[in-house]
């Protein structure tokens, strides 16, 4: 879409790099999942001499990630929005101001946009925000801490004698939130592992696996995140895909009821192993670096 745009426009008048972040960054997609999106422009960029080709640019792609099943993101964290289209000082004023006050909205945006993937242009722009973005959130133990207390708001679904925590209420009543309590919790630790060793990764799965190569994990727990993440992805997915084929909409809300009794228990020792390594990450990676 970038090279499409680029055809009809003509070549970019200075260098830039259009970026996916969120779950489109970390290539973990889903049936839905939106997109995050952001174009980082060369200090070169003039606002108003080169602010309609890259304005153009960023609508053109946009608007074909929707037309491509990729809607629109309703908190407009996209390129097409002014504050996610800019220059690489002004990037690096937004991560030097999220490290260093952590407000909640801070901590939010970085989850989101620590998961930068270059997609097309010059990835050297986005190497050089990250390698700068990654030391200072290594040397700033505030920060951290603040993001491992804002990654265990989302917690696993185990209730007492380890029992399924089902919604009570509402639409998804006797339903699990496969995602806000079984993917984001593993993606939250993966994030955190990331951030403590200065690890450039930003897929799930390879930050794990980097994370235990670094010893910033042990090489058992890893092993069991990684297996707890396949597991809970898998289900996840398998569900959206039933749902698609039944002509419903899809959604991250599955019924344990319909699960077998092996599968049920394998689900639960998945929330367990989250437990277990949220509270080892509340131990140590707050303090770590």
């Amino acid at each position: 879409l970038v090279a499409l745009a680029q055809e009809r426009q003509g070549p970019a008048p200075v260098r830039f790099v259009w970026a996916a972040c969120g779950s489109q960054g970390r290539r973990e997609q889903t049936g839905v999942s939106d997109q995050d999106n952001c174009l980082i422009l060369d200090d070169d960029y003039d606002a108003e001499a080169h602010g309609g080709y890259f304005r153009d640019l960023a609508k053109y792609v946009s608007d074909g990630l929707d037309a491509a099943g990729y809607f629109y993101c309703p908190g407009d964290m996209m390129a097409t929005a002014d504050r996610w289209r800019q220059p690489l000082s002004v990037w690096r004023g937004y991560f030097r101001k999220w490290i260093g006050k952590p407000t909640d909205e801070a901590q939010m945006l970085a989850s989101v946009m620590f998961d930068l993937r270059a997609i097309a242009g010059d990835a050297a722009l986005l190497d050089s925000l990250q390698a700068e973005t990654l030391a200072a959130a290594r040397r700033n133990s505030i920060f951290r801490a603040h993001m491992v207390r804002n990654s265990l708001k989302h917690q696993p679904p185990l209730g007492l004698f380890r029992g399924l925590a089902l919604i009570r209420s509402g639409d998804n009543k006797d339903r699990i939130d496969m995602k806000h309590a079984g993917v984001v919790p593993i993606v939250d630790l993966g994030r955190l592992y990331a951030l403590s060793a200065g690890l450039t990764q930003v897929n799930t799965r390879e930050r794990l696996e980097a994370a235990r190569e670094a010893g910033v994990i042990s090489a058992s727990g890893a092993r069991d995140l990684l297996d707890a993440y396949d597991l809970i992805a898998d289900m996840r997915l398998e569900h959206q895909a039933k749902l698609i084929r039944e002509g419903r909409k899809p959604d991250n809300f599955m019924a344990p009821e319909g699960l077998s009794d092996l599968e049920r228990n394998h689900l639960k020792d998945a929330f367990g192993v989250i437990k277990t390594m949220q509270s080892a990450a509340a131990n140590s990676l707050s303090s770590a670096g």
